[in-house]
C-alpha cells in the first residue's frame, strides 16, 4: 500500500517537531556550511530563501550572509493563492504574513529572477521529490523556471518515497548537515 502524502507529512512533522532546539541549531550551522560547499550557490548573486518557522532548517545566518555579501535577497510574500519573492535588504523590512511567517513588507520591490531558490521542506526523497505543507505554493512557484533549486533538509527528514502529483516540481539538490544529495534523476 502506498502511504499518503498527508501521514507522510503528519510522520514527518512529527519528528521533525521532536527535534531538539540543540539539534536544529547545531544541525543548521552544519547545513549553512554545507551550503556553502555549492559552487553555484557560492557564485550566486540573487537568491530567493525563506524566513524559517518552528523546527525548519534555521535561515537566519543564511539570509545575513547573502545580505553581508552584498548579494540580492528575495523572501516570499503570500498573496491569495501564490507567492512572490521580493526584494530584501535589511530585516527590518520584514513583516509578520498571513501564515504568521516574517514576510517582506508591501513596499519591497517584486523580483523576477533568481541564480538560486531555496526551499523548505518537511520531507525530502532522494530523487528531488519534496514534501512541503501541502498548499503548493512552490510548486506553482517552480513551475515553468529553470533555475537551480537547494532544498535544506535534516537527514532524518530524507525519506525513501514520497508519492509524486503531477504538479510537484523536483529539486535540484538537498543540503543535509552531513553533506549535499544532487537529486534530480534524468
Amino acid at each position: 500500500m502506498v502511504e499518503s502524502k498527508e501521514n507522510i507529512r503528519k510522520q514527518f512533522l512529527q519528528k521533525r517537531d521532536g527535534l531538539s532546539a540543540d539539534f536544529i541549531s547545531i544541525s543548521s550551522k552544519q547545513i549553512r556550511k554545507n551550503l556553502n560547499k555549492i559552487e553555484e550557490y557560492r557564485n550566486a548573486q540573487s537568491v530567493a530563501c525563506y524566513h524559517s518557522t518552528g523546527s525548519e532548517v534555521k535561515t537566519h545566518e543564511i539570509m545575513q550572509e547573502i545580505l553581508s555579501h552584498g548579494k540580492t535577497l528575495g523572501l516570499p510574500r503570500v498573496k491569495g493563492n501564490e507567492i512572490m519573492f521580493c526584494d530584501v535588504k535589511k530585516f527590518e523590512d520584514l513583516e509578520k504574513g498571513e501564515f504568521g511567517i516574517m514576510e517582506p513588507k508591501q513596499n519591497c520591490p517584486i523580483l523576477e529572477k533568481f541564480d538560486i531558490i531555496v526551499v523548505p521542506a518537511i520531507a525530502m526523497a532522494e530523487n528531488g521529490q519534496r514534501l512541503g505543507y501541502g498548499m503548493g505554493y512552490y510548486d506553482r512557484f517552480l513551475a515553468g523556471k529553470n533555475t537551480l533549486t537547494i532544498a535544506l533538509a535534516y537527514t532524518k527528514s530524507i525519506a525513501k518515497n514520497i508519492p509524486k502529483s503531477d504538479s510537484d516540481i523536483l529539486i535540484d539538490m538537498i543540503v543535509t548537515e552531513d553533506g549535499v544529495i544532487e537529486s534530480k534523476i534524468g
